[in-house]
């Protein structure tokens, strides 16, 4: 591997990773080739300097970013988060490698994509947003430029920097930051009004496949006001070349009414996009991307749990002195938390849980892997469990919950915590509660 670093860098990084050559850099971050010394693969890694982030408006987007992608780290079109490592003064992303570059590359190349060509990214690029949607999360910042591709030339999305999680939401589900790149980015986000984060990806959605299929923007002014008069008038042109049927869904796409838009969801039922089906297996893994309602599993038939064990970077942001979530920004949403330590075995706990919240009127639902899950129920409640093991024996289970349609006596949720922390009993080795 050709050797192409800083001079801060080591060579070898942390014992695990030889680093090479510089892939590109950012605002905040370098992004470097590396081989993986136990495994012989080749990652991507992300470094950061702590000084940049640390009390400053950059942290953020580094816990936006590192949240989202372990929410969405089992998607084949997302890339992939593999570990978060800390020293001192920086912090490093282990990402899934994409060796074939910024789709936007591969569109100036050729100066625009056959129809199929451009489907193709789109059911994938679709694929991955529904996947993101379904799990509370919305991208933002749908661009080419955070489009890549792997070796294989399949789509990954990435730069979840600001990307909204459920807990960014308001009660009624919307969002409020203006955000993301303008000739990207959906009108209604720039009118700093409330709005709907899937809706918003859908209108960057059409943006992209116009983009691929055209060479260009359908809305590019450096006057930002007299862009989005243009967007708002709906002034733009298809090149003679387009489709009637991509014509329409890209019409539909670029609806500057959020609520007249067309979703991702619908677009899977279009005739134009069920017949691309013979590219390739694309809409069988869109259509499962949203998980669907399943019985409980009997115990005996559970695979068996594991906790994923905390590095150094999770432990100092768990840490009351230096908690990096402070520097969020609220977006209407309650948040309740509480962490517990406990040296009980894994299964013991995930089934206490499970038991606890089913009589404080909760339905249980465990993920595929780990020992965490997500409870369902009440007073419109979302509450997620997140299981890490500190040190054996010791597990660190963390409990959030996310307020829906609650009243003010119940917003607060103190019963209910003291039913699950009485639940629990000598589970518990040590309860905290953040304040």
């Amino acid at each position: 591997m050709a050797k192409r670093r800083e001079k801060d860098l080591p060579e070898v990084l942390l014992g695990k990773y030889e680093v090479g050559r510089l892939l590109g850099r950012g605002t905040f971050a370098k992004v470097y080739e590396a081989r993986s010394l136990p495994e012989g693969s080749v990652v991507a890694i992300k470094v950061i300097d702590k000084p940049k982030i640390v009390g400053g408006d950059l942290g953020p987007r580094i816990i936006r970013e590192v949240s989202a992608m372990r929410r969405l780290s089992d998607h084949p079109h997302i890339i992939k988060l593999y570990e978060v490592l800390a020293n001192r003064s920086k912090i490093y992303l282990v990402m899934e490698h994409a060796s074939g570059g910024e789709l936007l590359a591969r569109v100036a190349r050729r100066g625009r994509l056959s129809e199929p060509t451009a489907l193709r990214y789109f059911h994938q690029l679709l694929s991955a947003l529904r996947f993101c949607h379904a799990r509370g999360v919305a991208h933002r910042d749908v661009k080419p430029q955070n489009l890549l591709l792997d070796r294989d030339g399949n789509l990954k999305v990435s730069d979840f920097g600001l990307a909204a999680l459920p807990e960014h939401r308001r009660e009624d589900g919307l969002l409020l930051t203006a955000c993301g790149t303008p000739a990207y980015a959906a009108p209604e986000i720039a009118r700093h009004h409330a709005y709907d984060g899937a809706r918003a990806d859908a209108w960057s959605c059409g943006v992209i496949l116009f983009v691929l299929l055209a060479g260009f923007l359908p809305f590019d002014d450096s006057n930002l006001p007299e862009m989005y008069h243009r967007i708002h008038r709906r002034d733009y042109r298809f090149p003679p070349w387009f489709s009637a049927a991509s014509k329409r869904l890209i019409s539909r796409l670029l609806d500057p009414n959020p609520e007249t838009r067309i979703t991702i969801d619908a677009v899977t039922d279009l005739s134009w996009f069920r017949r691309a089906n013979s590219l390739g297996d694309h809409l069988s893994l869109l259509r499962s991307a949203i998980p669907r309602p399943h019985p409980r599993p009997l115990a005996a038939a559970a695979p068996p749990l594991s906790a994923p064990a905390l590095n150094a970077f999770d432990i100092i942001s768990l840490s009351s002195g230096l908690d990096l979530s402070g520097l969020f920004s609220s977006e209407g949403s309650v948040t309740n938390e509480r962490r517990f330590m406990s040296t009980a075995a894994l299964e013991m706990v995930v089934e206490r849980i499970e038991e606890v919240s089913e009589r404080l009127g909760y339905v249980f639902e465990r993920r595929k892997e780990g020992g965490g899950g997500k409870v369902l129920g009440r007073w419109g409640a979302v509450m997620t469990v997140e299981i890490a093991e500190v040190a054996p024996p010791m597990l660190l289970v963390m409990v959030k919950l996310e307020t829906g349609s609650w009243t003010e006596e119940q917003r607060h949720g103190d019963v209910s915590w003291e039913e699950l922390k009485s639940g629990l009993g000598d589970l518990i080795f040590a309860w905290h509660k953040d304040e």
